[in-house]
């Protein structure tokens, strides 16, 4: 757990679709050490999405300006070319997004679309190698008879099915870090909490990181060893989970916990 993997040092993420600049980042500052996982909370528009995005690479609007540096095992990523984000993306590092439906192509079957990193990022491997490493990395997300589902197109899914595809895809060139942006937020409760489950699984048996953002402290309390609260693009207050449960010292921090019902603060 010593090893840092990923730094983001003084990130500022600035729009300028205004007539006056909105700084949606500011001065972020975070670590995540290899097998770690860490949880960034705060409400909507508090900038966690933003963060998350801009570690994947994914932030290319004109009307934006990011300085500061983000790090992944020492290589610049922030103002990379196009080409070394490629290498990294989907393979290094993967991304799970909110909502599955709007992340998977209707129209081509669940195989295939898992398999497109390996096509990307594995190209010595031949098409049964590939095959049975899609129905491994199925089986891994606990999806009952992959070789039917991998036939299968998303509308045939459940919610939470399509949601552990998502996770497949994301893992199947076993990444360093996985960003997860509010993946359970679309998902009723008792798959919210299978979802966070798998995800402690995984982070345990890869030994890989994990980014969880949400703005759920309940999920982010069972699953994450550390968390950072974001509040209007800044950092509020970070440390470890216990911590920011039992003693936490801003205000803020203390209303999200309260907000909590209580019968999930017990879980």
């Amino acid at each position: 757990m010593d090893n840092i993997i990923l730094q983001v040092e003084n990130l500022n993420i600035e729009f300028h679709d205004h007539d006056v600049p909105e700084r949606v980042v500011n001065h972020l500052n975070m670590e995540l050490r290899q097998g770690e996982i860490l949880g960034i909370v705060g409400e909507s528009g508090s900038g966690k999405s933003m963060t998350a995005m801009a570690i994947a690479g994914l932030l290319t609007r004109h009307d934006m300006e990011m300085a500061g540096k983000i790090l992944f095992e020492g290589k610049e990523l922030l103002h990379a070319d196009r080409g070394t984000l490629r290498r990294i993306q989907g393979n290094d590092i993967s991304i799970v997004f909110q909502e599955p439906m709007t992340s998977l192509n209707p129209v081509k079957r669940i195989g295939w679309q898992v398999e497109e990193g390996l096509r990307l990022h594995r190209p010595e491997m031949g098409k049964e190698e590939r095959y049975q490493r899609v129905l491994k990395a199925l089986e891994d997300v606990e999806l009952d008879n992959p070789a039917l589902v991998y036939r299968k197109y998303p509308h045939e899914l459940s919610g939470g099915m399509r949601q552990r595809v998502m996770i497949a895809s994301a893992m199947i060139c076993e990444p360093k870090l996985l960003i997860a942006d509010e993946p359970t937020t679309a998902l009723d409760v008792t798959i919210q909490l299978q979802i966070v489950k798998l995800l402690q699984r995984l982070n345990q048996e890869k030994k890989m990181a994990i980014l969880f953002i949400s703005h759920d402290l309940s999920l982010v309390k069972r699953l994450c060893h550390r968390i950072i609260v974001m509040h209007n693009g800044n950092m509020v207050e970070s440390g470890v989970t216990e911590e920011i449960f039992y003693h936490s010292k801003e205000d803020y921090t203390k209303e999200l916990i309260n907000a909590i019902p209580k019968l999930e603060k017990i879980g």
